[in-house]
């Protein structure tokens, strides 16, 4: 049985609509701005400003918010390393805090322990989808007046007023990459209630262009006087971070579907969970009372090593023996990944990073759980698929019992 199609709304649609437009540039078409004011209104915030990728909208963040060359940025030791990659790329040290044992997100008491005078902004990541302890971490923020920018590229939670909350830093960003819930192939888009950070953000990711505004991404607005030779067009640095007219139409089709994408994730989710049940060496991420789970994926904890003697890599061929998708593991902790150890980052700026060195035992919990952890996917767009799969973990459970 296939996985049907991502793309079953308006997506056409609205594709042949820009291919009949008289512009297809983002600086004078009307597309990204409808998927801006869309998405800046499902999500509660005054400003939406989108981009090229989730990662591009980290970078902007991070100038956005006043990130200068040798800043420190904190964000969680179990994450990809893109959190890590933006911060190097404003120039920024990167600094780790360990995670929380039960629910794998950034854990706000070693937020607090790695804060020092250098510390300008923190990334907080909603891991596979669940919602950091947002709270707690932007009542330390405000104490040490230091920025939260807010990675939710796992983690569309628009249900409800608490959930919402949950995802939203004083800057939040998403990504809409082939896997994430809504996708546009590449993609991603950051919102914002400060209209100073949103045009900070919008000169970033638009060659600084002067006339940009925290609301407004289109640059030639009077030909007479964008194009007379006396005109001055940069007042700040910025890249070409520029969504397309193309890319903005499919994904504003698909935040008009956004919440049966995301109660599908949750669905085929709950499947697999109801599969494990009281399963002694699969134990899921934990979700506290009052928090919702958007299931980008789903995170297990894999003991069959230490209570079966099976190993992670025996129990995922099994699994797919069965006819399960298997399981992905989790990325390696950003600062072992080699770029790090090696210290290949420090080409980036060797004057600041000259003292930097990154090794094991920096965050300890992290470090311990990333080679147990298993992700299943979520992304079944028919729950009759994400059954099968289940039943194959079921078949897996019950060969190793």
């Amino acid at each position: 049985m296939k996985n049907p199609s991502k793309y079953l709304n308006k997506e056409l649609e609205y594709l042949k609509k820009v291919l009949k437009s008289k512009s297809w540039s983002s600086t004078s078409g009307p597309w990204v701005q409808a998927l801006e004011k869309a998405f800046a209104a499902k999500f509660q915030s005054n400003y939406a400003v989108a981009m090229n990728s989730g990662t591009a909208t980290l970078h902007a963040a991070l100038e956005a918010v006043g990130v200068k060359s040798g800043d420190e940025v904190i964000s969680p030791a179990l994450t990809v390393i893109m959190d890590t990659t933006a911060t190097l790329h404003a120039n920024a040290v990167p600094v780790y805090a360990d995670i929380d044992p039960a629910t794998w997100n950034i854990n706000p008491t070693d937020i607090e322990n790695k804060i020092t005078a250098k510390t300008k902004a923190i990334i907080v990541v909603s891991l596979y989808g669940l919602p950091a302890d947002m709270d707690k971490i932007m009542s330390i923020a405000n104490q040490y007046n230091v920025a939260v920018i807010a990675d939710n590229a796992q983690c569309f939670l628009p249900a409800s007023e608490e959930s919402l909350r949950s995802t939203l830093g004083h800057v939040s960003s998403w990504s809409f990459e082939n896997s994430k819930h809504m996708s546009c192939g590449e993609g991603g888009i950051i919102t914002t209630d400060d209209p100073v950070i949103a045009q900070m953000a919008r000169k970033v990711a638009g060659h600084g262009y002067k006339n940009l505004g925290p609301s407004y991404g289109q640059i030639k607005l009077n030909q007479s006087v964008y194009q007379d030779p006396a005109y001055k067009r940069h007042d700040e640095i910025g890249w070409n971070y520029r969504l397309s007219e193309f890319s903005a139409a499919i994904a504003l089709a698909q935040l008009e579907e956004l919440e049966s994408k995301v109660t599908l994730r949750q669905k085929s989710a709950r499947l697999f969970l109801d599969v494990i049940g009281d399963c002694s060496y699969l134990v899921p991420q934990f979700t506290p009372n009052g928090f919702d789970h958007s299931y980008f994926t789903l995170g297990l904890r894999y003991d069959g090593a230490q209570i079966l003697g099976v190993s992670w890599q025996e129990f995922r061929e099994k699994n797919v023996s069965y006819g399960g998708d298997g399981f992905y593991g989790a990325w390696s902790v950003p600062y072992l990944e080699p770029v790090m150890t090696s210290r290949k980052f420090a080409k980036r700026n060797p004057y600041i990073y000259e003292n930097v060195y990154y090794n094991k035992g920096i965050c300890p919990v992290a470090e311990s759980l990333q080679p147990k952890l298993m992700q299943l996917k979520t992304n079944y767009r028919d729950l009759k698929l994400a059954q099968e799969k289940a039943t194959a973990l079921r078949k897996t459970i019950e060969f190793f019992t």
